[in-house]
């Protein structure tokens, strides 16, 4: 029986490090690595960010260690390449770090996402590690019709989703690094406070409380706003660290690899250490993962709201231009009712909910159109990786709520 890889994780633990943590060193069940270590900015006791209820189980077992560092100083991240005394050094790394806040100025988000990830990425070259996986969240629209492939040239909107992108062009050009990109639909899951489908259950769950239907402007709804479990996320992390360490990054290129192309403003990156030339086209090994539900803003947004006891509509043609001229003055209206209602359902609450790090406030990128639709027959295909969640569900949906109920994190009443 071979030895067993040993892990170190980067950033992440307020998006889906924790997962990956509770998938590599269960409480229960065959552990898949010798020892984790999980690298981020935040302090984990106490805490300073939303951590749920199991993952302290996960950091309190011998083999695993969480260490809070700045992830834009080199010296930080090189010594926590280090391993523990006795322990093997990490073959497996696993790259969760960037800004996922969108209201970050772009000066931010390029120390937090691009920086750090050519950081961490050039000590892993330098410590020959076999594995090199970067979790790419949901910053693509994709066109119209169908679903799209990993070949196709889907566009980065907001500069955050083009730093994400300009990100992986980076790392796709540094040769030695065998590395796989992820790129995933939009998470949801147990203990996933993040993102767009935790705003949309929270609202939705407002909706049903007050017995109103909930509406968006963005009608038919047919448009792709495609899914991934957290337990999926996680198990494709997993595969592709399997994949390519058996490979190496020669191979996997000609394997799965594909082109990343620029879209950035070619006077934004001219400055910025490390960044492609605007005329490379790096290649890297990528695969989508999404689920099976072939998920749009109409079949989301009726199942949620079904689920809650309400209905899911669009606004009429009048009141959708209305909406769409007056967006700046909707968003603090609607909100209002949100955040009002969200407030009283905490503290009418059986018991009352004192803290909870679920938001109902909608700002403008939350209210805004979106475009996710990915084929995800390549990860099956070449990687031969089963979705453990191939459908979102009402049992997918009380499994979250009812999770988040019995850490008192949602509100104990009646039909919510």
């Amino acid at each position: 029986m071979s030895e067993k890889p040993s892990a170190i994780i980067f950033g992440g633990l307020n998006t889906c490090s924790r997962a990956l943590a509770a998938l590599l060193v269960p409480l229960n069940g065959e552990r898949l690595v010798s020892h984790l270590r999980i690298v981020d900015r935040f302090s984990v006791s106490p805490p300073t960010t939303y951590l749920g209820a199991e993952f302290p189980k996960i950091l309190a077992q011998p083999d695993v260690e969480y260490r809070q560092a700045n992830l834009t100083v080199p010296s930080a991240v090189a010594s926590a390449f280090d391993p523990p005394p006795g322990k093997a050094p990490y073959s497996y790394v696993f790259d969760l770090t960037g800004e996922v806040n969108h209201d970050r100025s772009e000066v931010i988000v390029i120390k937090l996402t691009f920086t750090v990830a050519r950081i961490i990425a050039l000590e892993a070259v330098r410590r020959k590690v076999k594995a090199y996986v970067r979790l790419q969240q949901p910053v693509y629209e994709t066109p119209d019709k169908g679903t799209h492939d990993e070949k196709e040239d889907v566009k980065p909107t907001r500069p955050l989703d083009m730093w994400w992108h300009e990100t992986l062009r980076m790392l796709a050009s540094i040769e030695d690094l065998p590395l796989v990109v992820l790129r995933i639909g939009f998470v949801y899951g147990p203990y996933v406070e993040f993102g767009l489908y935790a705003l949309v259950i929270t609202v939705a769950s407002i909706y049903g409380y007050m017995n109103k239907p909930m509406k968006t402007p963005w009608g038919p709804g047919k448009d792709g706003v495609n899914t991934v479990h957290i337990d999926d996320v996680s198990g494709g992390l997993w595969a592709c660290a399997k994949w390519i360490g058996s490979l190496g990054r020669q191979q996997a290129n000609i394997t799965a690899g594909e082109k990343f192309y620029f879209h950035n403003d070619k006077s934004k990156v001219k400055d910025i250490e490390g960044a492609c030339s605007p005329d490379m086209q790096p290649v890297a090994p990528i695969f989508n993962l999404v689920d099976d539900s072939e998920m749009t803003m109409a079949k989301g947004g009726s199942m949620i709201t079904e689920f809650f006891g309400t209905t899911f509509e669009f606004y009429s043609f009048f009141e959708n231009a209305v909406a769409k001229f007056k967006l700046d003055d909707i968003v603090e209206d609607i909100n209002e009712h949100h955040v009002g209602t969200w407030t009283e359902m905490l503290q009418t609450s059986n018991p009352p909910i004192v803290q909870t790090p679920l938001n109902a406030y909608m700002d403008q990128w939350a209210l805004a159109r979106r475009k996710l639709a990915y084929n995800n027959s390549k990860i099956k295909n070449v990687i031969g990786y089963k979705l453990n969640r191939p459908q979102f569900t009402h049992d997918e949906l009380r499994e979250v709520v009812d999770k988040w109920k019995a850490e008192g994190s949602w509100p104990a009443l009646d039909g919510c």
